[in-house]
């Protein structure tokens, strides 16, 4: 490969398949943990980023002596930047508590500019990339668990007989489990009867918890409260 914009068939078929190889290990993390963008995704991502860098660069190799053309291979490259960052935009979800899906979205981004590496011929730094990007997603992944407080907002309802529920056993239980109550809200359901024992009274309560694993082991406690009939959660 003298010419700069030349490239034989084998050095084509080396780039795809290493594209599809380097795109599909990032792939394969993200699929194993059941995200919106899985192995395919990331794989046909960064095979058509390496089959436009490479058409970008020696696709139009026919036209370079013709008169008034010049030719710039990044410019298709520069586009497909653009492009993947609408379907990364459509793994991101916004739930109305939280949004998931931004670590998909990045490593699609990723991906892509490891496929158009990997078409410029620059084996070196696309490999490496791709150690670095598992690294990222398995290894800090774990950190994050183990060192970062996750906080989750949930919500409870609590349903009481009568009068027999005392507010101030419910904010001990909250107090001891380490929970911030946000929010919340008394309603009387409305019965005939003047039994006083027959009315239900439900106490909806916003809080946040320390460690979403605690979600039912906090609902358990409270059902267990005297007085209380019923406890939902959300």
């Amino acid at each position: 490969m003298n010419s700069p914009w030349e490239i034989d068939n084998a050095h084509l078929i080396i780039r795809l398949l290493l594209s599809v190889l380097l795109g599909g290990l990032i792939g394969f993390e993200r699929e194993r943990k059941n995200h919106a963008a899985g192995l395919r995704t990331h794989t046909l991502v960064c095979l058509g980023s390496c089959l436009i860098m490479m058409l970008s660069m020696y696709g139009f190799a026919d036209f370079v002596n013709e008169p008034n053309v010049r030719l710039d291979p990044a410019r298709l490259a520069a586009q497909v930047i653009t492009g993947v960052g609408f379907l990364g935009a459509g793994t991101i979800l916004f739930t109305g508590k939280s949004i998931t899906g931004l670590t998909t979205a990045a490593s699609i981004w990723v991906v892509m500019a490891i496929g158009l590496t990997v078409g410029a011929g620059f084996y070196l730094p696309a490999v490496f990339s791709v150690i670095m990007v598992l690294l990222i997603l398995w290894g800090l992944n774990i950190v994050e668990k183990r060192f970062v407080n996750h906080r989750s907002d949930c919500s409870f309802t609590i349903t009481t007989s009568g009068d027999g529920l005392r507010i101030d056993d419910v904010q001990r239980l909250l107090t001891a489990r380490g929970v911030k109550l946000v929010k919340v809200r008394f309603a009387e359901s409305e019965y005939s009867s003047d039994d006083p024992e027959a009315k239900q009274r439900r106490i909806a309560m916003t809080v946040v918890l320390p460690d979403k694993g605690h979600l039912l082991e906090v609902a358990d406690e409270l059902s267990k409260i005297q007085g209380v009939i019923g406890v939902a959660v959300e």
